[in-house]
């Protein structure tokens, strides 16, 4: 993708001028940064893609070190699933490995941060696959299903891991930003629970995002039509988790 952000200023000046300028700084939804002229000059933080307001404004200094030089860390994309068992579909015959092998795409397109996509040989070899790309935290892309009728949001983590559980909560926040549906929450799991051993065995902090249930025909509606909107969200908690 082309750069999204844009610095408000290149002058130099005092740090406490800089710290002055960092206080004015708000969020446009077209994603430019701009100055904030409103009364009292405070943060405000208007997220692109339906004001997200999770992540704590960061510095000039911070954005040129994100969207200009590039990050230095590396995140996994798992895709859930593989095309010979593709998971859970919708009501119209979209799988989970089909809906998530084209978010992903899209996020590694908007994202400065090293992306590298994991497909799925075998659950058992899964971990140590991701382990080898050598990433320093990764995202397993999952849809949710059940009765048809369940609905929401919902991020696994390991529930020894407090960074995945850090990464979980990020995560988590953009989904129900974004699409709107019933916060369902961040989860621990242990190494036997559903998606658990993929969340044990990965060494780098890792999160098993499930941002709709695929079956329910409502749910599934909102995470096609908001497909972009999700993968922009995405993309940018792993380039704020990349600094």
């Amino acid at each position: 993708g082309g750069k999204r952000f844009k610095e408000v200023s290149n002058r130099a000046g005092s740090p406490a001028k800089e710290r002055e300028d960092d206080k004015n700084i708000r969020y446009s939804r077209s994603g430019r940064i701009w100055p904030d002229c409103s009364a009292g000059g405070g943060v405000k933080m208007n997220m692109l893609l339906d004001d997200l307001k999770f992540i704590e404004i960061t510095s000039q200094k911070l954005q040129r070190l994100i969207f200009e030089k590039g990050s230095k860390k590396r995140c996994v994309l798992i895709i859930g699933h593989k095309e010979s068992s593709p998971g859970a579909v919708s009501p119209s015959d979209e799988s989970e490995f089909a809906y998530n092998s084209g978010l992903a795409a899209e996020i590694k397109k908007l994202t400065k941060t090293e992306v590298v996509i994991v497909h799925r040989r075998t659950y058992k070899e899964l971990p140590a696959d991701v382990n080898q790309a050598n990433p320093d935290f990764a995202i397993s892309l999952h849809c949710n299903a059940f009765n048809k009728k369940a609905s929401g949001s919902e991020v696994l983590f390991y529930n020894g891991s407090a960074k995945g559980k850090a990464l979980a909560q990020k995560l988590q926040t953009a989904i129900v930003k974004v699409l709107g549906l019933p916060d369902r929450g961040v989860k621990g799991k242990a190494s036997e629970d559903r998606g658990g051993y993929l969340l044990r065995y990965v060494k780098a902090p890792v999160a098993l995002i499930e941002p709709f249930f695929i079956d329910n025909p409502a749910d599934y509606m909102v995470g096609a039509e908001k497909k972009a909107e999700l993968a922009e969200a995405i993309a940018h908690v792993i380039d704020l988790e990349s600094v």
